[in-house]
């Protein structure tokens, strides 16, 4: 919105012209979600407090986070509202691809409302059944499949995946297109909903994805650099920098609520939202198969899971004390700061590792 407004302003005085350039408006996008995110959040925790919108802790996890039973959930809507609003003001809205990253992200924020509130109304951490939440996550991964492909720049990209450390490989998936999109969606936005179990872990885990897949849009929308470094160019994908960087400041303004203790849980709302985010913004840039590498922390939490749930109905023995991952080395003694710190190390070691692949071509 406020592009719209300055943009015409630089042809009666050049000062204006400052907002054309895509790495200013990221700057301005990253500092108003955070802003929004840190000024809002003490009257959204208030405000939650008197509706009585309470985590439900479950009872399988381990015993010592009973005592976090009656902390205010559903703060996602900060974050989700914060990178929503500050994407809206300074993001080219003509872009076709802001639109379906915004959308996708929103839609999977509303499953994540949804499956919120039933656990606030039953008291219990039992909301959307499995079935009912996986028939929705498709459905937005459908709409999110046939999107991309729509938006695809250029059309030669449609319906097609990149392969990283290639700079031309793009393999055409034909009708396997949508449902490789709704594959990413549904690993991404599950992944980082399991890792979201300890204070500050998965938001501060997803600001590091966020600002890595900021680095890949804005590349990949860049012709020049694109060609230097090789990678497969999408036009017009840089403005998605705007979304990514906003992402990353609203999940910081959250994490000073969000830090041990927490004041506040972003709950379903928060974690669908910002994993099937970064899965889309993945796709656009063609980077969905990076993102296990990138989202490294997120593919060893639910990887865990997957593990321990085979292993126990396969042998009936467990492999980790407890699963997701962080909840093994919680049992280990480890102390719930020392093991989202060292996740957060762990997941900047990923994203690096991420970035260096730009000149791995």
């Amino acid at each position: 919105m406020l592009y719209w407004l300055f943009v015409p302003l630089s042809d009666t005085w050049i000062g204006f012209n400052v907002f054309r350039y895509l790495t200013f408006r990221t700057g301005l996008a990253i500092a108003t979600a955070f802003f929004i995110s840190l000024v809002l959040g003490p009257w959204l925790i208030t405000r939650l407090r008197s509706l009585q919108v309470r985590q439900a802790i479950r009872e399988e996890g381990p015993e010592h986070h009973q005592v976090k039973a009656g902390t205010p959930t559903m703060g996602g809507v900060l974050i989700v509202g914060s990178f929503t609003l500050a994407t809206l003001l300074w993001a080219d809205l003509r872009n076709p691809y802001i639109w379906t990253v915004l959308l996708v992200t929103l839609g999977y924020a509303g499953i994540g409302l949804a499956d919120d509130w039933i656990k606030v109304v039953r008291r219990r951490n039992l909301g959307l059944t499995t079935r009912q939440k996986l028939l929705l996550q498709v459905l937005v991964g459908l709409f999110a499949g046939l999107a991309a492909r729509a938006a695809a720049m250029p059309a030669a990209h449609a319906g097609s995946m990149a392969v990283p450390f290639f700079k031309d490989v793009l393999v055409p998936l034909g009708i396997l297109y949508v449902p490789f999109v709704m594959v990413v969606l549904l690993g991404s936005s599950n992944a980082v909903n399991l890792t979201d179990g300890l204070d500050g872990l998965a938001v501060g885990a997803i600001a590091i994805a966020a600002a890595t897949y900021t680095v890949f849009v804005y590349v990949a929308g860049h012709v020049q650099i694109a060609e230097y470094l090789r990678i497969v160019p999408v036009s017009e994908s840089g403005e998605v920098a705007i979304f990514t960087g906003a992402i990353a400041g609203a999940s910081i303004g959250f994490l000073w609520f969000n830090c041990h203790p927490a004041q506040v849980f972003m709950g379903d709302v928060g974690s669908l939202a910002l994993g099937g985010g970064i899965g889309i913004v993945a796709v656009v840039a063609k980077q969905e198969l990076l993102l296990v590498l990138v989202g490294g922390l997120f593919v060893l939490e639910a990887l865990s899971v997957v593990i321990q749930v085979a292993s126990y109905k396969l042998r009936g023995t467990r492999v980790f004390r407890m699963a997701p991952l962080h909840h093994h080395f919680e049992l280990l003694g480890w102390t719930e700061t020392q093991v989202v710190v060292r996740f957060w190390i762990i997941a900047v070691v990923f994203a690096l590792a991420g970035l260096s692949t730009l000149k791995l071509r």
